[in-house]
């Protein structure tokens, strides 16, 4: 998983990194707001602050957040490319 990720950020530079901050930040915002709603964690995340029981959930998805990132980064790329006119070097 490493070698992919050096691979990824190789390739996509910074539009990976921006792909993984907002699944991040979206991720967190979700958690954070259904714990907010009512959402009760069954875990000892439950007992502490909304946002740190938010924060330590999107931590436990962490894998998940990096493999969506794999995934969705060379089509955002790609996307990114057709706006602003460039042809993709493929």
């Amino acid at each position: 998983m490493k070698k992919t990720v050096q691979k990824l950020l190789a390739e996509y530079g910074t539009v990976a990194v921006v792909v993984y901050f907002v699944i991040f930040f979206a991720v967190l915002g979700g958690f954070w707001l259904a714990i907010r709603l009512g959402w009760q964690p069954t875990s000892a995340a439950g007992s502490v602050g909304t946002f740190a029981a938010a924060y330590i959930a999107t931590k436990l998805t962490q894998p998940l957040r990096i493999a969506a990132t794999v995934v969705v980064t060379p089509f955002i790329a790609k996307l990114y490319e057709r706006i602003q006119g460039r042809r993709p070097n493929v």
